[in-house]
């Protein structure tokens, strides 16, 4: 099959490196377009990027020139945004008036009432918005955005037993790996035996996107999930992996043998 072109904005730092490296031999896409900052623009990817992953880096990206964040400087018509929030709350939309599809990694978006927030084995549903948001936007693109990495796998475990329980209320601890902070990231003075016990930003996102995630469509906009969250995040001194601990209260008493086979 033909696969389809596709472009990396903030191609240089960690989460476009994710990107880079996901995307290597991908059934469907073919990146053919790497975007960063003026710094970088013009120099082949290999020489101007400092590889943070584990594995190496994909030989499809090392030759590539990198070229300026605009809409203008590629053809590709669906691109996934590594960009910080400031950017990406000024550039993803240049893109979506260009006739782009935002895969926005970012939160700038992600509480917008048009904007899906997308988890797709869980509310792929929610792609409909994106017929509102180009009415409301005037634009023929559209942004989507993916949730925060510890709302991710948290969401996963609670819709299971949502359907099948209906949840009330969640108290979530985070322990977040030093992979979620980006590069540099955390300085090893503060993190070397020790655990951090407040990661600013982290805990109103964890306690807000899953409600939005495991709210029901409807019409033009979202009804968020009727659950209380209560989250407490920490860095701890782990590479890559985070892990959660929740209690969850349900509407109805349940044997954990049907919480497990509900999972």
């Amino acid at each position: 099959m033909n696969q389809i072109p596709v472009a990396v904005l903030g191609a240089t730092g960690s989460v476009g490196q994710r990107f880079i490296s996901l995307l290597d031999n991908h059934p469907w896409f073919k990146v053919t377009a790497l975007a960063a900052s003026d710094r970088s623009v013009g120099q082949a990817y290999s020489k101007t990027c400092r590889w943070v992953l584990a594995e190496p880096m994909p030989d499809y990206a090392r030759d590539m020139l990198v070229v300026p964040a605009t809409p203008e400087s590629f053809e590709a018509k669906i691109v996934f945004s590594a960009l910080p929030a400031d950017l990406a709350k000024e550039l993803e939309p240049q893109f979506a008036k260009a006739g782009c599809a935002v895969c926005s990694n970012a939160s700038s978006y992600r509480r917008a009432d048009d904007v899906p927030l997308l988890l797709p084995e869980i509310n792929a549903d929610h792609i409909a918005l994106v017929k509102e948001q180009r009415k409301l936007r005037g634009w023929s693109g559209c942004i989507t955005t993916n949730p925060n990495c510890t709302s991710t796998g948290l969401t996963i475990a609670l819709k299971a037993l949502d359907d099948s329980f209906g949840v009330k209320k969640v108290f979530a601890v985070s322990l977040q790996a030093l992979s979620g902070a980006g590069y540099p990231g955390v300085s090893s003075m503060d993190i070397t035996d020790n655990v951090i016990p407040f990661i600013g930003g982290e805990e109103d996102k964890v306690e807000w996107e899953p409600r939005k995630m495991l709210g029901k469509l409807n019409g033009d906009k979202i009804n968020l999930a009727d659950i209380k969250f209560s989250a407490h995040t920490n860095r701890v001194a782990v590479i890559d992996g985070h892990t959660v601990c929740a209690s969850v209260e349900f509407s109805q008493p349940i044997a954990p043998e049907a919480a497990i086979r509900a999972m």
